[in-house]
């Protein structure tokens, strides 16, 4: 093999290699008494100056694109960030509870919410500070913005999905209480319901007890005036 075509081996083997080839490892496929110092000197110089160099890389040699282009090698792209189950959760304990605290989130949840979660959601752009409850405290309430009914395509926060529908569609059904999430409308019926026998209980207490105060009155009066 003639000087020319042991030049062209060498290209091809490092070409080849998915790692730096070490010399004695080169030597192994060059022929016989092929001087691969020197051969490698002559490949490095060949390819001085252009796109892609021959790099001496620790104890092996290696084809790599020239440092003056790295800046022009750069590709940056969006890669969409999958939600976590916890992020969806909160978001949809948000959109449908708003204004809610995290101690709200985390007591519908039934468990801790981490910082990045709601980190996440405010890199999204879909949840934002909504004020301060007044409450011991004062801790921040959160509310959807209109980058979250963009992305969702919504009009508005009365066009999310009601209940028939996520039954319909079996959101409801995946674990016991997710459908606590869609339930805004159902839930405030029950809590008015709720109230209402509040009151109820509270009026009938309050004439059993007033009752009681009178006929304690007459029982006195009677005793006073025997």
């Amino acid at each position: 093999m003639d000087h020319f075509q042991q030049i062209r081996l060498l290209e091809a083997l490092l070409f080849a290699s998915d790692k730096p080839l070490a010399p004695e490892v080169l030597a192994e496929r060059l022929p016989d008494g092929a001087d691969v110092p020197a051969l490698l000197e002559e490949l490095r110089g060949l390819y001085a100056n252009r796109g892609v160099v021959l790099t001496h890389v620790g104890d092996g040699w290696a084809f790599r694109t020239a440092d003056d282009l790295a800046p022009h090698m750069t590709l940056e792209r969006e890669v969409p960030r999958k939600l976590s189950r916890a992020a969806i959760e909160t978001l949809a304990i948000v959109a449908y509870h708003q204004p809610v605290t995290r101690a709200e989130i985390e007591e519908i949840r039934g468990v801790a919410l981490s910082r990045g979660t709601i980190d996440t959601l405010l890199e999204a752009g879909w949840i934002r500070p909504k004020g301060r409850r007044r409450a011991p405290g004062k801790p921040v309430t959160w509310g959807t913005t209109p980058a979250f009914l963009d992305h969702f395509g919504l009009e508005d926060l009365t066009a999310l999905p009601g209940i028939e529908e996520l039954k319909a569609a079996g959101l409801l059904d995946l674990r016991p209480g997710a459908g606590a999430l869609a339930m805004r409308q159902e839930d405030a019926v029950e809590e008015g319901e709720d109230a209402d026998r509040e009151e109820e209980d509270e009026r009938e207490a309050f004439l059993e007890n007033d009752e009681v105060f009178e006929a304690l009155e007459t029982d006195e009066q009677i005793a006073l005036d025997d």
